[in-house]
């Protein structure tokens, strides 16, 4: 952790939603004049989209059918590792983009599948930004979660992210249900053992639930909508969390624990900005005086 140069880190599975917390934090950033630099998960995969692609099939014939991008072996953390420490330290670090589509191949001059070159950290930043995978690993090889001052989790119940997974993959990566399923079961290993146990180390999860059937995920036509859903807010320690001041602010929540607040999905922006802001700007404050 770091007091001069803070890190907030948000991370969550595939379909698991932290593409709309991440919207969320940028919304935050420019409305208060914070200057973030901005790092993904994905940047720090170990393979291309080809090596990786190989190393499945090498893998499959040796018997092992876990592997998969949740993996840790599958993903450079002691990079990343060095990456936060870097930032904490120094302010500085570097970061790439890994191209998913043709759109960010145009954008990047990359074709989809590759990676971008290394590039340094603008100068100047408030802040760094991280949303993937593995901003809050701690095994016997890396420790993110101690470098990191902010680590947000994000965390639908397993039926309604899986639903999440199976309607992007088909609708912008082309995929069949069949598909999905598969890589759903090849990961399955890695999210018990490499996933899950981020979330112990989180500060908050927002965790969503939706209130209609999703009982069988893989014949599911749509997915819940916000409405149709509630949202658990779980703080790790909730001192100085003003629960009844968030219970007024936002119309039809309830606490269900010490620790733990329920809100109406379609109000889980608001809460964010009410949740997050203050703790954004206490970091902020405090790396501008350090």
């Amino acid at each position: 952790m770091s007091r001069k140069h803070p890190i907030i880190s948000v991370t969550g599975s595939s379909g698991a939603g932290t593409s709309t917390v991440k919207h969320t934090f940028e919304q935050i950033f420019r409305r208060e004049g914070i200057t973030a630099v901005s790092i993904e998960g994905d940047a720090f995969h170990r393979y291309n989209r080809a090596e990786m692609r190989a190393e499945l099939e090498r893998r499959t014939a040796a018997g092992d059918h876990s592997f998969s991008h949740f993996s840790f072996d599958a993903n450079e953390l002691p990079k990343l590792e060095e990456v936060f420490r870097s930032y904490g330290e120094t302010g500085t670090g570097e970061t790439r983009n890994y191209v998913h589509d043709a759109g960010e191949a145009e954008r990047w001059g990359v074709q989809a599948g590759e990676f971008t070159p290394w590039r340094a950290f603008e100068g100047g930043s408030d802040l760094m930004f991280y949303e993937g995978l593995h901003g809050a690993v701690a095994n016997d090889e890396v420790n993110l979660a101690a470098l990191a001052d902010l680590k947000i989790g994000v965390v639908p119940v397993i039926n309604l992210e899986w639903i999440q997974k199976i309607h992007r993959d088909r609708a912008h990566r082309g995929y069949s249900t069949e598909a999905v399923t598969d890589v759903i079961l090849r990961r399955m290993h890695a999210y018990v053992h490499c996933i899950t146990p981020q979330f112990t180390q989180t500060d908050i999860n927002f965790q969503r639930v939706p209130v209609v059937d999703t009982s069988n995920p893989f014949i599911t036509r749509w997915i819940p909508t916000a409405d149709e859903s509630l949202v658990v807010i779980r703080f790790r320690n909730p001192r100085g969390i003003d629960f009844p001041y968030l219970t007024t602010m936002i119309q039809g929540s309830w606490m269900t624990r010490a620790n733990s607040i329920v809100i109406p999905g379609g109000k889980l922006d608001l809460a964010m900005q009410l949740i997050l802001t203050p703790l954004i700007l206490r970091l902020v404050d405090t790396s501008r005086k350090a």
